[in-house]
């Protein structure tokens, strides 16, 4: 069913532009709590426990709303299902404004993190609109709409400063309630939409969205994803306090270099949409996964002091990593998880073509869990071992679980493409060598041949194969 033959390329870049800016508005309302649950926190006398799981909740419902956004997406379509959530979105986020008590709040944080469930609406949609040589690209720009984190961090704390949190959280709801507005207008139904609607296709039905679940293919994306974007995720909201306790800097020189972090693992992510459409995507979550595995090991290592004991004395020295190579390493993470994060979307619609939104949203759900799950992980870790950069070395360990399954999946699948493969020497020198020795063709030979004073038993004794052998007697 070719449902792409009447759509022109000003339709697609409209549809592109209009949910992109949605997506970077709902990504900068779902983390509006990194700014403003502060003053929050001082207000109501939270606890250490209490701020975390206010700030953590909308994470949390952002992520698990996913997978059932997504497969509403893929029975209605993307557009009434993003103008919905853009509109509950934001009037929890003006609810939040009124909330007097503590469970009020946590109610309120409930619905903003709605806002995070859009991504996979987004993907189900954008994904109907270019053909699959065009889809990496064109879901690569959709998700940098990542960098409404950064639009928070910057924007948002002399919003605060000058007029409270308040202020920050209504002028946010009441752009996100405007652009759900512009987008609903403004915004066509996807081709596959329209053609159910003229012929009365019925959408599939809940058990064929969730069939491809089964699939162990489609965890694995979601085990990259978890670490190309949880960790993203995780990194932005551990990252400012890193910077205050490690290198005792300033909260709002901390911030800014933190937002440089989600800079990185945003804006490229275009990029990497572009290359998985010309290079592969698999090629691109190497790429990922090999810069990644470098830059996590740097990171983690921890400050440390020597003593060699030499001829004329002890030798003293230490090695430890400055906040300006620290940033310009991270700097590195953030773009190979941006790569990272356009690739594994890549796959989803050349794989599940039929059940982007289910298959997006539990690859999009695990990745958002990843957001909530490694800060805790980070902390519990750090108390434990007392050391800081044992969150980068959580990650090292994650990336490399992650980069060994896919490699042996790709092998696994390359061999039954081809089962010629699992025939061949593990080094392509050696090939044919067994065959060559066993005709005797191969390694030193003392004395004469064994066949060389053999009767032959064959009826023409001057017949001889390739080896010197004759014809017709194994010599294996």
């Amino acid at each position: 069913m070719n449902t792409l033959q009447d759509v022109t390329p000003t339709e697609q870049t409209k549809t592109l532009t209009l949910s992109t800016v949605g997506f970077t508005l709902c990504f900068a309302v779902w983390t509006i709590f990194s700014i403003i649950g502060v003053q929050i926190q001082q207000e109501l006398g939270l606890n250490q426990t209490q701020f975390a799981l206010l700030v953590s909740l909308p994470i949390l419902t952002g992520s698990l709303s996913r997978l059932g956004l997504g497969m509403l997406a893929d029975r209605f379509g993307g557009r009434p299902v993003m103008t919905l959530v853009m509109l509950t979105a934001a009037l929890a986020t003006w609810l939040l404004t009124l909330a007097e008590s503590y469970p009020a709040y946590l109610a309120a944080a409930l619905g903003v993190g709605l806002a995070g469930g859009t991504f996979s609406v987004g993907v189900a949609y954008l994904s109907r609109w270019y053909p699959k040589e065009k889809q990496g690209t064109a879901l690569g720009i959709f998700g940098m709409g990542n960098v409404g984190a950064a639009v928070t961090k910057f924007i948002a704390p002399f919003v605060m400063v000058a007029w409270g949190w308040i202020a920050v959280a209504q002028i946010w709801a009441l752009v996100l309630a405007a652009m759900a507005i512009a987008f609903w207008l403004m915004a066509d139904d996807d081709p596959v939409a329209k053609h159910r609607r003229r012929s009365g296709e019925r959408p599939p039905s809940a058990g064929m969205q969730l069939s491809p679940l089964l699939k162990l293919q489609v965890w694995r994306f979601a085990i990259y994803y978890f670490f190309v974007f949880g960790a993203f995720v995780a990194l932005a909201l551990w990252l400012p306090r890193y910077y205050v306790e490690v290198y005792g800097l300033d909260i709002r020189l901390a911030g800014t270099l933190a937002a440089t972090f989600s800079l990185a693992a945003s804006v490229f992510r275009a990029y990497g949409g572009y290359l998985s459409d010309k290079y592969g995507a698999r090629r691109i979550m190497y790429w990922t996964f090999g810069v990644s595995l470098v830059c996590t090991f740097l990171l983690s290592y921890p400050p440390t002091e020597y003593t060699i004991h030499g001829v004329h004395g002890p030798i003293e020295f230490s090695l430890m990593m400055g906040f300006v190579p620290f940033t310009i390493i991270l700097f590195a993470l953030g773009f190979a998880m941006s790569l990272g994060k356009a690739a594994v979307f890549k796959h989803i619609p050349v794989y599940y073509p039929d059940n982007v939104g289910s298959v997006g949203g539990i690859v999009g759900l695990v990745g958002g869990l990843g957001g909530f799950v490694l800060p805790m992980v980070f902390g519990v870790v750090n108390d434990i071992t007392g050391i800081w950069t044992s969150s980068f070395m959580i990650l090292f360990l994650f990336c490399g679980v992650a980069l060994a399954w896919m490699h042996l999946a790709i092998l696994r699948m390359e061999r039954a493409a081809a089962p010629e493969l699992a025939k061949l020497p593990q080094l392509p020198e050696f090939t044919g060598m067994d065959e060559d020795r066993a005709a005797g063709t191969v390694g030193p030979r003392v004395g004469p041949s064994p066949s060389a004073n053999r009767p032959s038993t064959s009826s023409s004794s001057s017949s001889t194969d390739r080896s010197g052998s004759p014809a017709g007697v194994s010599t294996s």
